[in-house]
């Protein structure tokens, strides 16, 4: 059976379109460059906890200064300043939940929202303040473009609420007709433990709302997961051989009744401990679902690694509060899915803790902001980049800033060819359109060539080469036109080259 592509843009992110008994090309996961800090959490409500940064353009937003008609990105996050164990550190603040706007993805601000009152005072971008007898956390938001959606549930929320501390929390939806002032809505779901970031959102190629949530699951020796029983919340005691922290799916056809949350499918890989997930729509392919998960790693003792690795009186100092305050430390993979539940994991790690430099290699690093932006190059004349958020500075007695990250457009993850000629071969398919494009990198020697092949038709390109992430192929003989609507195979024949995606148009 072929498979229907039409113009939608491919990306190789996964193997679902490989003839994989004949491809040889090899996948290869490209890292985001970092670029800078682009905001600072330096008001007294915020502080080395802010994370869980998510955002989202809206073109029918002005800004809440109204300066800009054409849209703005806005950006939700938590505000609160991470315990540290010195001896002489004041009482955490409760967390709150601040906003930022951009017109760009580039420069952003801090508005005053004068919604909540903070030592005496309501000019700050607080959205959020939490009572004493009341506990939330982890705040995400979309923007519901569902058909029918109501008016005054435009936005929609999510977070970790309970009524009185000390009880499990549940997940609650907020809505809210601006995307500034919300309102408590119904239980979304109790089976989860939610000390994460949380995702919900409205897919409009599924026609139905996805949830991606946070569980706890026993790990088996016969490599079954049994679910943990729902305890205390803050009081499991956690073992990484036994409580396996991970990422869960439910779907609403209204947003009022979910489905049973169940596990992720990642076709056999290793179970490991998965923190936040990120998941959404790939902007530029949104048959795609793309994640951020983020990878928890937390060490059987301290050793001379530790002895070694940067931060280790911080690290000891955290150690007075939990043992995996400074046992632990947190990468970040990439994933990707085609039906919202089983997904292709690489578990290569997508990003790294970095270099030491005394602040990183912590629990709490690698934790990407929910969302991209395409924001132009720094090189003049260069195709756009796709740019993404994360923190630093996390469990430190520093401000965390929130930095921008690069890479190229659909750049995540390619087939690459090095030295020696390799190929990709797909299975059966059908487009739309008279013109093949390709996202592609060669070296000057590197090439390759398209060849499609129809019943006993062929169609060959030019030899292809350069760096481009669009670029129309050229055929000397036939061309993609002559096999439009019908059901081809595509080989790619390539040397020293990259290949990201395609896509076929006019």
């Amino acid at each position: 059976m072929a498979w229907e592509i039409g113009r939608r843009r491919e990306c190789f992110f996964d193997g679902e379109l490989l003839c994989e008994d004949e491809t040889t090309a090899e996948f290869r996961l490209h890292e985001p460059v970092l670029r800078e800090t682009v905001l600072t959490h330096d008001a007294p409500w915020e502080g080395s906890g802010c994370d869980y940064h998510n955002l989202f353009f809206d073109e029918t937003w002005p800004g809440v200064d109204g300066a800009h008609p054409e849209g703005t990105y806005r950006m939700y996050y938590l505000g609160w300043q991470c315990p540290t164990g010195a001896p002489d550190e004041p009482q955490p603040g409760k967390i709150v939940v601040c906003y930022a706007e951009s017109p760009d993805g580039l420069s952003w601000t801090k508005p005053s929202l004068g919604l909540c009152e903070f030592d005496g005072s309501r000019d700050n971008n607080i959205l959020l303040g939490r009572e004493d007898k009341n506990y939330f956390d982890n705040f995400m938001v979309f923007r519901d473009d569902a058909p029918g959606c109501p008016a005054d549930e435009r936005y929609k929320g999510v977070a970790a609420y309970c009524e009185h501390t000390g009880r499990p929390p549940v997940l609650c939806a907020y809505f809210s007709a601006d995307g500034i002032r919300f309102r408590l809505g119904p239980v979304i779901t109790e089976q989860g433990v939610f000390d994460t970031l949380n995702v919900v959102f409205w897919d409009e190629q599924a026609g139905l709302y996805r949830g991606y949530i946070r569980g706890f699951h026993d790990a088996l020796e016969d490599g079954s997961v049994r679910d943990t029983e729902r305890i205390e919340y803050g009081k499991r005691a956690l073992n990484e051989k036994v409580n396996i922290r991970d990422i869960r799916y439910l779907e609403s056809k209204d947003f009022r009744t979910w489905t049973e949350p169940v596990l992720l499918d990642f076709e056999g890989a290793e179970d490991v401990p998965l923190y936040t997930n990120v998941v959404s729509p790939y902007c530029r392919a949104p048959h795609l679902l793309i994640g951020f998960p983020t990878r928890y790693v937390e060490r059987s003792g301290w050793n001379s690694s530790f002895e070694e690795l940067g931060g280790r009186e911080a690290r000891r100092l955290r150690m007075t509060l939990s043992q995996r305050y400074g046992l632990t430390v947190t990468d970040c993979l990439f994933m990707c899915s085609r039906d919202g539940r089983r997904f292709h994991r690489f578990d290569e790690a997508f990003l790294r803790p970095g270099p030491e430099n005394g602040r990183n290699w912590v629990y709490g690093d690698c934790y990407p902001a929910r969302g991209l932006v395409e924001t132009p190059s720094p090189v003049p004349g260069a195709p756009n980049e796709l740019s993404m958020y994360l923190t630093d500075n996390h469990f430190s007695a520093f401000p965390a800033h929130l930095q921008r990250y690069a890479l190229r457009l659909d750049g995540f993850v390619s087939l690459h060819a090095g030295g020696a000629e390799r190929k990709i071969v797909t299975k059966p398919f059908r487009y739309e359109g008279s013109r093949l494009y390709l996202n592609f990198a060669t070296a000057a020697r590197g090439w390759l060539t398209v060849t499609l092949r129809c019943g006993g038709e062929e169609a060959v390109s030019d030899e292809v080469f350069g760096d481009t992430v669009d670029r129309r192929v050229g055929f000397s003989g036939k061309t993609p036109a002559a096999f439009a609507g019908r059901e081809v195979v595509m080989e790619i024949r390539m040397r020293d080259a990259d290949v990201y995606s395609f896509r076929f148009g006019d």
